[in-house]
């Protein structure tokens, strides 16, 4: 199965010829036609949502359901100029290989090269060039696929591709799975504004059934100042008037504490022990919380009410980042401060099966500031006995360390680093060897880079339980509403 990106060196080549005259030659193959859509992607483009747009392509695609795909890209013009140059970002999208189409009268190697170094930087194949001489792919260093009206040498197009979950295809894969999961999901800080405005949005898209915890006065002016309609799906719930049903189960799920009534209703008043308590009793799928309250007062009564899955000993927490082209998942970055080589080892299992459950194949790196037993120290033992672990422990994964992130994630590096790894230089999942790294690499890709990071999502609980940054945004708190409702539906099962 493979995706081929029909990408426009100059206005003038023929790409929607390129796109059908290579689709007829390959198995269960069809073209989706991304230039169809121009209007809607300068639409959307203009209003800052270009990855909304991507993200629809992306479904459209799928429902084509063919084993090749042939995408058409946008070719440029006056009026969509400057949607033409996201292009880059589409075949990203895709994770497909590109193809470079050129018109015969504009086919210079010159052209085709700079077509070529736009890609630089970014984890891309390329299939080759179409309607250039074999001489202009050759000085590109491409394959050379013949002529618009009769391509050749094109079977090598829909050889199987290396496994990366694109940004675009993560999102559309959270969104449709918290849709079929639809599962309630509590939100203790019920009159917080980005709070608000993302269970509106939730409801808008199906992507979960809603809970807010506050006085419905509180929420409707929070909502009026902002002007968000609430949907009358959208459940809001007094506090105050839920307390009571849940004294008595929380005494006996504390008994051994010594819990009394008189307690129980004090720390009920806090709205996220409340909700867990909702959980804790089969009234709420999962509690997503943290836009004002710490990560400690978000974890604490989980710990307590919910407790930790079986079979786990710690609760972790892992970030999804959306760098372009490719997905990562970051662990731990929000939680354990300073983990025990067990600990980590246990982090690092939990870490890959959330990758995995999200469609990311696991290569798990084990970060450490020596590669291998290139530098020693108590740090990089650590990690190295916390390698031994989780190999032990889980002989079917792709795990390595010590690495450097460099050796990790940088194939070229990996050569000289750590030649013959199963890891280095395409890890997927990056395990750091304590908080503070983890917390702060995390935060640097997130800033500097402009990367889109989903997360904390929290590993080893009974029930989901997620915290936000208090620094979310809107869209921060729907991923991570959709990703509560995933986690849900898997640990139903």
């Amino acid at each position: 199965m493979a995706n081929i990106f029909i990408f426009p060196v100059c206005p003038h080549a023929d790409t929607a010829a390129a796109a059908a005259n290579i689709a007829a030659q390959l198995p269960d193959a069809a073209v989706f036609d991304a230039a169809q859509y121009a209007a809607e992607g300068a639409e959307l483009a203009a209003a800052g949502k270009a990855d909304d747009w991507f993200d629809l392509l992306i479904g459209r695609a799928a429902a084509l359901g063919k084993q090749n795909l042939v995408v058409r890209g946008i070719t440029p013009n006056d009026e969509y100029l400057f949607l033409s140059r996201q292009n880059n970002e589409l075949a990203g999208a895709f994770n497909a290989r590109v193809v470079f189409a050129v018109s015969s009268g504009h086919a210079t190697a010159g052209r085709v090269q700079m077509a070529k170094a736009s890609f630089a930087g970014r984890a891309v194949e390329f299939g080759g060039v179409i309607g250039a001489p074999e001489d202009v792919a050759a000085a590109a260093g491409l394959a050379f696929l013949g002529s618009i009206g009769q391509p050749q040498n094109t079977a090598a197009l829909a050889a199987p591709q290396s496994v990366r979950l694109s940004p675009a295809q993560f999102r559309f894969n959270m969104m449709e799975a918290a849709r079929k999961a639809g599962k309630r999901i509590v939100l203790p800080e019920g009159a917080e504004p980005r709070t608000v405005q993302a269970a509106a949005i939730c409801h808008e898209k199906g992507l979960a059934r809603c809970v807010l915890l506050a006085p419905r006065q509180e929420v409707e002016a929070v909502a009026k100042d902002l002007g968000v309609s609430l949907p009358e799906s959208l459940e809001i719930l007094n506090p105050a008037e839920l307390v009571e049903q849940y004294v008595a189960p929380m005494c006996e799920l504390r008994k051994s504490k010594g819990l009394t009534p008189e307690d129980a209703r004090k720390q009920l008043q806090d709205t996220v022990v409340l909700g867990t308590m909702m959980m804790a009793q089969n009234d709420a799928d999962g509690l997503v919380s943290g836009a004002v309250h710490t990560t400690a007062n978000t974890i604490r009564p989980a710990l307590q009410l919910i407790k930790t899955a079986p079979g786990a000993s710690i609760v972790s927490s892992v970030f999804f980042m959306l760098l372009p082209g490719q997905v990562l998942v970051y662990g731990d970055c929000a939680v354990n401060p300073n983990p025990t080589p067990e600990q980590l080892a246990e982090i690092a299992i939990q870490s890959a099966e959330s990758a995995q459950a999200f469609g990311i194949e696991p290569r798990v790196a084990m970060i450490s500031y020596s590669t291998g037993t290139s530098g020693a120290g108590p740090d990089v033992d650590a990690v190295a006995q916390a390698t031994a672990i989780a190999k032990e422990k889980r002989p079917d994964l792709a795990i390595d360390g010590p690495l450097q992130y460099d050796a990790a994630s940088v194939p070229d590096v990996a050569k000289s680093k750590a030649p013959g790894s199963p890891v280095a230089g395409r890890a997927t999942v990056f395990v750091f060897p304590d908080l503070n790294t983890g917390n702060c690499t995390y935060k640097a890709v997130q800033r500097n880079a402009n990367v889109l990071s989903v997360g904390p999502m929290l590993q080893g609980l009974r029930k989901p339980v997620n915290d936000l940054s208090r620094g979310a945004l809107v869209e921060d708190i729907v991923y991570t509403i959709a990703l509560t409702a995933i986690q849900a539906a898997q640990s139903a099962k």
